[in-house]
């Protein structure tokens, strides 16, 4: 089965392109920039299998940063990832699929191994009674569409489940639907790494009925999760000074990203405080045009004019971005046809 394309894939980039990692601007991703500063880290973490204290200092974190209501459980994987992988089988009693499209590519590539009926609407579903299990994004990726509960709610009735992934709710927690879960049909998945800016880390949660979620960790197995990323998890989602300073941050660098790309002849068409989606009828050829220059941006199979920025780390590769799209659009824009 072919393997889906995501953002930061920088080696690939490099094989075609050229340069050393430090030459290139990524913003392929969705990814802070600007990491939580991760701590030393004692020898007994290290050493030892994470046990169930740390487990548990984890996600009593986790609880308390995402809102975590009283009835409902948490379990914590090597990133979502590791959990899409196991919905199907978590989900086996359910026939038809309805993914929000376009969002991850993952949710539809293991589904579709499973022989299921997938539906992939590009807007929200009319009918619940026409779905067993619904996938959406909250914020959406790659174009920021956020769901009213309301809309959610019919989608988790009687035997019907909805997946709600949460990867980009850190800089929205006004918008999240974890205050909703604990009942049998919600299941929300919140990714650690983005809003941290530490994906290497492979950490995240789902966090639903109880029932559910014992069925969840059960697939997933002991010690999934490194002791020191649930040590790391633990200290950052605890670290209130510096979520509120870093949501301040991002909501700036994303309004003057999108600013510059609208001077540049971009449309925005939709973003997140973690990125920036917008529309360009060349984009494809301005994306290769960046990448000439060191500059990885994530553009979009099923749509050519969509190009997705993440957020430059500082003013410098703010002025990097807009310099090279000063130079690259008008070339781009002008280039025979023929």
């Amino acid at each position: 089965m072919q393997s889906i394309r995501h953002g930061g894939a920088l080696d690939r980039a490099i094989a075609q392109h050229g340069g050393e990692r430090g030459d290139w601007l990524d913003l392929s991703t969705g990814i802070n920039p600007v990491a939580w500063k991760v701590p030393e880290m004692g020898p007994d973490v290290w050493q030892r299998l994470p046990d169930e204290a740390l487990m548990r200092d984890c996600l009593d974190a986790a609880r308390a940063c995402y809102g975590v209501p009283y009835g409902a459980a948490i379990v914590a994987a090597p990133g979502t990832q590791a959990i899409i992988q196991w919905l199907p089988i978590l989900f086996n009693h359910l026939d038809r699929v309805a993914i929000v499209s376009p969002t991850y590519g993952e949710y539809q590539q293991v589904f579709r191994m499973t022989g299921v009926a997938i539906d992939t609407p590009s807007a929200w579903p009319a009918d619940p009674e026409s779905v067993d299990l619904l996938v959406a994004g909250q914020p959406n990726n790659p174009d920021g569409r956020i769901w009213p509960k309301e809309a959610v709610a019919p989608f988790t009735q009687g035997r019907k489940v909805a997946v709600i992934d949460e990867a980009f709710a850190d800089v929205a927690p006004d918008v999240s639907l974890v205050g909703e879960t604990g009942g049998p049909g919600l299941l929300v998945l919140r990714s650690f790494g983005k809003f941290f800016g530490l994906a290497g880390l492979r950490l995240g949660f789902a966090i639903g009925d109880p029932d559910v979620i014992e069925a969840l960790s059960g697939m997933i197995g002991p010690w999934a999760v490194s002791g020191p990323a649930l040590a790391i998890g633990a200290q950052a989602l605890r670290d209130e000074a510096w979520i509120a300073a870093t949501r301040a941050r991002l909501a700036d660098d994303s309004a003057r990203l999108a600013a510059v790309l609208e001077t540049r002849g971009f449309e925005v068409v939709g973003r997140t405080d973690l990125f920036v989606t917008a529309t360009h009828a060349e984009a494809h050829g301005i994306a290769d045009a960046l990448a000439g220059r060191h500059i990885l941006t994530r553009v979009f199979d099923h749509d050519t004019a969509l190009i997705r920025f993440g957020l430059p780390a500082d003013e410098d590769g703010l002025a990097r971005l807009d310099s090279a799209l000063a130079v690259v659009g008008s070339r781009v824009h002008n280039t025979p046809k023929c």
